[in-house]
């Protein structure tokens, strides 16, 4: 019961930044005009701030757990190599594809593989879990701009999209925080709390210009797809990841942290990176909310069966 406390306090802040735009909207305090303005701002500002701070502050943790971050990569690798081979033959539209495919690869791990670690293995996992933050997370970002950019403009030349990508906020808020971490740079006091202060405000803001801009009419066209990625996100592939742990005989704080990767909801980030890149907003927004609430009983479920098995 502990552990679905847990996950239910981890998605329940989600589904309240949500239902607090959706109500926004509804009451017409925010137009949809508006809400596209702010999701630009989001995207533009505050998530290079985000994606810088997630770096700068990991500035204590040493970069050690090589099988972990080997494995995690690799998985996360292989992933995407396999949606793009299969998501293109099941998809017709390139700015669904390419949704698709960030919204079953692309985790949460921020947000929700620090409680969850605490919660199972307390203050002594979360060092372990801060590297893979600071691995993992620039390159699901680094990932995700490339394959939207591919998607979005057919087939661009190769100089086309590196420039593309670069100049993405997200990419360009990446770059600097690890130059920050790797040369040990120091901000005064009085910056970093600001910093810190609009990287905080990133998250719930982006959710409530999602829920201000869900329309669930569509969400019975999207049906399938939904379904059928959501499934593939939080249940078959972090089950192969498991297994892979098993047959590695990975510690079980390397284990738990592995499937925290894989058995996550989607970003929320990913989101407003489809809505500003040429992708299927509307999909990827229903992708977000359906795996971050189906998630509170899978991660619950996980967490049960591994602890039954003994393996964590």
């Amino acid at each position: 019961m502990e552990h679905f406390i847990v996950a239910v306090n981890a998605v329940v802040p989600f589904l309240i930044y949500m239902a607090f735009g959706y109500g926004a909207k509804r009451t017409g305090l925010m137009e949809e005009a508006l809400a596209q303005k702010i999701n630009n701002l989001v995207f533009r500002a505050f998530y290079p701030v985000m994606m810088f701070y997630n770096l700068y502050q990991n500035r204590d943790v040493r970069f050690s757990a090589g099988r972990l971050i080997l494995t995690g990569v690799l998985g996360v690798s292989a992933l995407i190599l396999l949606l793009l081979l299969t998501v293109p033959r099941l998809e017709k539209e390139n700015a669904r594809r390419g949704v698709l495919i960030q919204a079953v690869y692309r985790s949460n791990f921020v947000l929700f593989a620090m409680p969850l670690t605490e919660s199972v293995f307390g203050q002594s996992g979360l060092a372990a879990a801060s590297v893979m933050v600071a691995i993992i997370v620039p390159f699901y970002n680094v990932t995700a701009v490339v394959i939207l950019e591919h998607f979005r403009g057919g087939k661009p030349n190769v100089w086309e999209l590196v420039k593309k990508v670069l100049a993405n906020p997200l990419i360009l808020g990446t770059i600097v925080g690890m130059l920050f971490l790797l040369f040990g740079i120091r901000l005064p006091q009085c910056v970093e709390k600001p910093i810190s202060q609009f990287s905080a405000l990133t998250t719930p803001l982006a959710l409530f210009v999602l829920g201000g801009t869900l329309k669930f009419s569509s969400l019975e066209k999207n049906l399938r797809p939904i379904l059928a990625a959501v499934s593939v996100k939080l249940v078959l592939f972090p089950a192969v990841m498991v297994a892979v742990s098993v047959l590695m005989g990975m510690e079980p704080l390397e284990r738990f942290i592995l499937l925290s990767i894989f058995a996550t909801p989607t970003a929320a980030a990913s989101f407003p990176m489809a809505q500003n890149m040429g992708g299927d907003g509307e999909l990827a927004g229903e992708l977000v909310v359906c795996s971050t609430m189906v998630s509170v009983i899978t991660i619950f479920l996980w967490i049960l069966l591994l602890r039954s098995a003994g393996l964590i």
